[in-house]
């Protein structure tokens, strides 16, 4: 047998090693992460809830998920571990104030009239802003005067033709 033909295999085999050697480097962080728990942190279930370690066992891990609520679920159902900012943020809604200087010193307005203070000495001098557009063509010409006055007596041709219906009338007798 030749290189040529053996290279689809190698890539192949290649391939698979590099994809098994992956999904054994995530179970071993989410086995790492599992067993770093430790009772009082928040964490995520596959199941998306969201609940606070109240004790760690071999296999098992109680949750506190509210006041008289524990629940017991596998270490293998913990999605994730979340830090005390994430945590808290997410299930009491408490955002995380960060000291900035250009934070503390911005004036926020409590109405939005303050932001449209310098568009009304705009609105004052009563000025039309010109948008390209026309009202009305200047003229028209012969051409189209005739053209104009053939759609019209179509149209008229057309509506003695027809009956006009006047609401809540149908063709139905």
């Amino acid at each position: 047998m030749s290189l040529v033909t053996l290279l689809p295999f190698i890539v192949l085999i290649g391939a698979m090693f590099l994809m098994t050697r992956s999904a054994k480097k995530k179970q071993q962080q989410a086995a790492n992460m599992r067993n770093e728990m430790q009772p009082g942190s928040g964490v995520r279930t596959i199941g998306g809830m969201y609940a606070t370690v109240k004790e760690v066992h071999d296999d098992a891990v109680l949750l506190d998920a509210g006041p008289g609520v524990h629940l017991m679920f596998a270490k293998n159902a913990i999605g994730a571990v979340l830090t005390d900012d994430e945590y808290n943020r997410i299930v009491h809604g408490e955002e995380v104030v960060e000291d900035d200087e250009l934070t503390n010193d911005a004036v926020v307005p409590d109405d939005a009239s303050s932001l449209t203070e310098a568009d009304e000495t705009a609105a004052a001098d009563d000025s039309r802003i010109d948008l390209g557009k026309k009202d009305e063509p200047a003229e028209d010409t012969e051409g189209e005067k005739a053209e104009k006055a053939e759609k019209a007596e179509k149209a008229e041709k057309a509506g003695d033709a027809e009956v006009k219906k006047t609401d809540g009338e149908s063709d139905a007798k």
